[in-house]
Formats: structure tokens, sequence, C-alpha cells
């Protein structure tokens, strides 16, 4: 009997520790070796060690610096519907937590009744009777099936901040390029403007050449068209700031208006930047956070669904005012009390434990699954933005080559045009491919602009 008890006690409290334990990341099972491609290597990663000075780590109000800019962040931030609900998901998560803490303390109750009756009959009296109850149950956690439940709810409430992290990164990101993309629209206006007055001017001057006889009306008449599609060109770019303005004004939580801007020129973003590699992005990302959260909710689940099959100990205590004594009817009236303990150990039922606990470490499968596709996507993102600055960084100062080069040949042109030594198509294509050019160097500036929003979204900044 000894050897019994002894063994008992010692399966008791191996199981105990089985269903008490912590969740830890499973670094093991995920990899993180090499999720970022080096963005000048073609077969080479980024496996550096993680830099305290992570690029994402830095408060957006350092890496967006125009005050234009940062009021508005300001107000999407005060205004944006989804966080404003991602901050409503956090209180629904707090209070969550907060009952699951309380279900280790006793659950206590009262209900107190009272009762008048007469038998309807000469001379019978009146009785009265009252009593009052007072209960209280307690569910003895043995198996650490509430503990379980309360990691769970702590879990749940972890992950709903790291949504509204994610939330508030892409509200300042949002912001952030969709003001850029309102200053590039704005410099390409600028672009196609001056264009206008240029072309403008070489339709004058091909048909005052007409009208001494130098140039064929054909030459007028196309230049008279390249005027007009200059002029849609500029109409159409009206169209998308109107279009982005609405667009940014809907970020604000505001109706659309005209927005209050600076120009592309004032704009200063870091070229130096330390991307922080591997585990680091686990911690910053608020999504990378979150997808844990949910494989460490999945890991209680499975936690909470092993407890299922160990007993449930119950205690409950009753404690009762009245003066209604079985046939009697005392006054004053007196206590009762009473104690009761129960203990329920499932044998069979159904197979919806086993079922239970199989369904719930499958869960554990997918939401581990899940989490190393989000931790893949976004070494995936912190690449792609890599070479996309660097891409668009070299465009960038090729095209600046270009459009000097193609300037001055406008210039050459509309002179040996004058002179009777170039004919006006040459003109009227060295304008078009001016134009081209400057519009696609304006471009090439965004996209690197765009592309260091972007890496500065993947690395998890805007938190701060």
């Amino acid at each position: 009997m000894k050897n019994l008890l002894t063994i008992a006690v010692a399966t008791l409290l191996l199981s105990s520790c089985a269903l008490y334990g912590k969740y830890e990341r499973p670094t093991d099972k995920i990899k993180t070796d090499g999720i970022i491609r080096d963005p000048l290597a073609a077969n080479d990663t980024l496996n550096a060690e993680a830099d305290p000075n992570n690029f994402g780590q830095m408060p957006w109000r350092e890496l967006f610096t125009d005050p234009v800019l940062q009021a508005h962040i300001d107000t999407a931030l005060k205004h944006n519907t989804d966080l404003l609900n991602a901050a409503d998901n956090i209180k629904m998560a707090e209070a969550q937590l907060t009952v699951a803490k309380l279900a280790f303390i006793p659950s206590i109750a009262i209900a107190p009744s009272g009762t008048i009756s007469r038998v309807q009959m000469s001379g019978a009296e009146t009785s009265k009777t009252y009593q009052l109850p007072i209960t209280a149950s307690w569910n003895l956690d043995l198996f650490g099936s509430l503990m379980a439940a309360s990691r769970t709810a702590k879990m749940q409430l972890i992950a709903a901040k790291d949504y509204q992290v994610a939330v508030q990164t892409g509200i300042v990101c949002g912001v952030a390029n969709t003001y850029y993309t309102l200053l590039m629209l704005d410099r390409q206006l600028e672009i196609v403007t001056n264009m206008e007055k240029l072309v403008k001017d070489t339709w004058d001057m091909m048909a005052m050449q007409h009208r001494l006889g130098r140039a064929r009306s054909t030459s007028v008449q196309s230049a008279e068209a390249n005027y007009y599609s200059v002029q849609a060109q500029a109409a159409g770019l009206r169209q998308q700031i109107r279009e982005t303005e609405n667009a940014f004004c809907l970020l604000l939580g505001e109706a659309g208006h005209q927005v209050q801007r600076t120009t592309l020129e004032r704009q200063t973003l870091p070229s130096q930047w330390s991307t922080g590699i591997g585990l680091q992005l686990l911690d910053n990302r608020a999504d990378v956070h979150a997808a844990e959260m949910q494989l460490a909710q999945c890991f209680y689940g499975v936690k909470i669904a092993r407890a299922r099959f160990f007993p449930s100990i119950n205690i409950s205590a009753t404690g009762m005012y009245t003066n209604s004594l079985g046939g009697s009817i005392v006054n004053p009236g007196k206590w009762i009390t009473s104690l009761v303990g129960s203990l329920t150990q499932p044998i069979f039922a159904n197979g919806q434990l086993v079922a239970g606990l199989k369904v719930a470490k499958l869960q554990y499968d997918q939401a581990l699954n899940t989490f190393q596709a989000t931790v893949l996507k976004a070494g995936n993102e912190v690449s792609n933005a890599l070479v996309a600055y660097n891409t668009s960084k070299e465009k960038s100062e090729l095209e600046e080559k270009q459009v000097n080069v193609l300037r001055q040949n406008v210039e050459d042109t509309k002179l040996l045009y004058k002179q009777s030594s170039s004919s006006y198509l040459e003109v009227l294509s060295a304008e078009s491919q001016l134009l081209s050019a400057q519009l696609s160097k304006v471009a090439d500036d965004f996209y690197k602009m765009q592309a260091i929003v972007t890496l500065y979204q993947a690395l998890g900044g805007g938190a701060k």
C-alpha cells in the first residue's frame, strides 16, 4: 500500500510538472539563418549578429523630420478608426485576462429568500420563513487547467497589443508613403508645366519658320500636337494628385481636402542603416511576435486538453441563516453550515477528450507553420526593400546624367533646326526624351524614399 501511494504521488508530481510547463520559443524548429538576401551579392545572405542600433528601433520622428509630415502622422494616430478599434481590442483582452486570473479564487454567491404562507381556515396563523444562504465554490487547480487558461489569456492580450503596434506601424508608414507620393506628383507636375512652356516655344518657333517659308505645315502640326500631349499629361497628374489627397485624408480619418505639404527636395532620409538580422526580427516586428503569441496560445491549448484527462476537484461551502429548521420555525433564526468536497474523474466521454487533445496538437502544428511563414515573409520584405533602394539609387544617378545630356541635346537640336541643319522630328524627339527622363528620375527618387519607408516598416519601425 505504501509503495502504491508513493507511485501515485510521483505520477501526480510528474504530470503536474508537464501540465504547468511554460511556453518557450522553439528555436530549433524555426529557420532564421539566411532569411535576408544581400542586396548586392546574388548568392549571399546577411547573417551578421543583430545590431542594437537597429534601423527599425528608430523613433519615427527621427526618421520623418518634415514637421508638416509629423503633424499629419500625429493626426492619423489620433483619429484613425483602425487604431481606435485596436485599442478597444486591448481593453477586451485585459478584461478577459482579469476573468482568467480571478478563476483561482472561490466564487461567492448570495441568494436571500422569504416565504409567507397561511392555511385558509379559521384561527390559522400566518407563517413567515426566511433564509439567507451564502455559498462559496473553489475549483482546485491541481493539474494546471486554470493556469493554462490564464496564460492563454495573457498571450491573447500580448497579441492584441502586437496588433495595435502593427496597425500603428502601418499608419505611420502609410501616411509617409502617401505624403511622399504627393510630393513626387507635385514635382512631376512642375516638370510637365515647365515642359509645356518649352514645347509651346517650339511650336511658336516652327510657326515662325513656316511663315518665313523655312518649314512645312506638318512640322507646325506635329509641334502643336506635342503641346496638347504635354497638356494632357498635366491634366492626368492633377487628377492623380486629387485622388491621392483623398486617399491621404482617409488615412487621417478626415473628409477629402487639399493637403498641406512641402516639396520633394526638402526631404531628408538616411542612406546608411543597420537592418538587424535573424532573431531580432522575431522580437521587433509586431506581426511576427503576434504569430508567436498565437503559437503560445496553442501551446497552452494542448496543456488544457491534457488537463481534462485528470480529475477535477471542487470544494463548496455553504452558510445559511434561517428560521426554517425542517418542520419547525424558530425565531430568531439559526446558522446552518456545510462543507462539501467532490472529485470527478473522466472515464469515458465518447472520445471527446482524445479528439480534443489531437485537435489541440494539430492547431499547435498549424500555428508553428504560420509562425515560420511569417518569419520568412518578414525576411523577404526586408530583402525586397534593400534591393529596391539600391536599384532606385543606381537608376536615379544614371538618370541624372541622362537628363543633363538630353537637356543639352534639346538646346543643340533647336539651334541646328534654326540653322536648317536638323529636322523638326529631331527637336520633338529630343524634347519628348527629356520629359520622359525627368519624370523617370523623379519617380526613382520617390521609389528610393519609398524603399526606405518600406524597409523601416519591414524591420518593425513606427512603434516608437
